[in-house]
């Protein structure tokens, strides 16, 4: 069936855009959205992580460049990493915070198509369905937020990952926090589960590039570091497949790290509002584990994607809208066998 998604007239802009987006359901739970590569067949996108806080932390700021980069390129979309709504996510579908946060900060008539997003830790202390819910969209239309599912762009197959489930802490350790498992009734299922349909969806994926988003990081010399539940049952399952990229958050920073066994690239944008400055971990323990930290900032920003069969452009921009890194992948248009 198809989900006709009319994208919202925000208030200083004119602008309308209808995005048509096919749902096909497969044999795996995860659902899977296609969206349509550029008549070049080429994608580019932007990574936005960690972000929502009514436009302080120079949120607003980065919302800025984000939209001039975004008109640049002739995005196809945006991705959220996660960590969407601070301190404590939605509190309800009718929560100011999600028009405060979200539709009245990326107000730029290229940031006016499709944003795919996940739930991170923040969201889910809040109500975790209100951000899942359908309701979001009749207030904005380019919000799509699920727990873990698929998007088929042709070129590229990007898997949305529901990672804070994984992390032990957030039911040993919970300082006082509330999280919202409902949807979850059996931790170890619905963990067992999602690691299938992952690696169901990697095997039958016949497209160009291969990347997986979550919020937690695999890979990390910011301040939460690695993810060793991440390492222990979903890096497997990335490294058997062949994965291009593991885009994530959490870490409020930009990071792009090389697992050289493997050949995936672990980049983080989380940079999104608030950043920790100073924080940064030792990567030589990194470097002995066969990782290569090829870059590191603790400032805010983003990150934008650009593909197409021969190629993978990856940018990091700061919150002045200054490159800071930029790193290009290759493969060949037609692999021998």
């Amino acid at each position: 069936m198809a989900l006709n998604i009319p994208s919202k007239k925000p208030r200083t802009l004119c602008f309308s855009l209808v995005l048509i987006i096919c749902i096909v359901t497969t044999s795996a739970e995860l659902q899977r959205f296609e969206h349509p590569t550029k008549e070049d067949g080429s994608l580019s996108f932007l990574v936005l992580g960690d972000w929502g806080r009514r436009g302080d932390f120079n949120q607003s700021e980065v919302a800025f460049q984000m939209g001039r980069v975004g008109e640049k390129l002739d995005i196809d979309f945006v991705v959220s990493t996660g960590d969407n709504f601070y301190d404590n996510g939605l509190s309800s579908e009718h929560d100011t915070a999600f028009e405060e946060s979200f539709t009245n900060i990326y107000t730029q008539t290229s940031l006016q198509k499709q944003w795919y997003s996940i739930l991170g830790n923040h969201d889910y202390r809040g109500d975790a369905e209100a951000q899942l819910s359908p309701q979001l969209r009749k207030i904005d239309s380019r919000w799509l937020c699920l727990r873990s599912f698929i998007v088929d762009a042709e070129l590229a197959e990007i898997l949305f990952v529901d990672t804070t489930p994984f992390v032990d802490m957030y039911f040993t350790s919970t300082e006082d926090h509330t999280y919202d498992w409902r949807g979850i009734p059996s931790r170890k299922a619905y963990i067992q589960t999602l690691l299938k349909d992952v690696e169901l969806a990697l095997k039958k994926s016949s497209a160009k590039w291969n990347i997986v988003v979550g919020h937690h990081a695999i890979r990390s010399i910011g301040h939460h570091g690695d993810t060793q539940e991440l390492i222990n049952h979903l890096l497997p399952i990335l490294q058997a497949n062949d994965v291009d990229f593991y885009m994530n958050g959490h870490d409020h920073c930009l990071e792009h790290i090389s697992d050289n066994k493997s050949g995936t690239q672990f980049l983080t944008s989380g940079a999104g509002s608030k950043a920790w400055r100073g924080d940064m971990k030792n990567e030589e323990a990194l470097n002995k584990q066969g990782q290569l930290v090829n870059f590191f900032y603790d400032g805010q920003g983003f990150m934008s994607v650009q593909l197409n069969p021969t190629q993978a452009e990856i940018t990091f921009f700061d919150v002045f809208g200054n490159v800071i890194h930029s790193w290009t992948a290759f493969k060949l248009l037609h692999p021998s066998t």
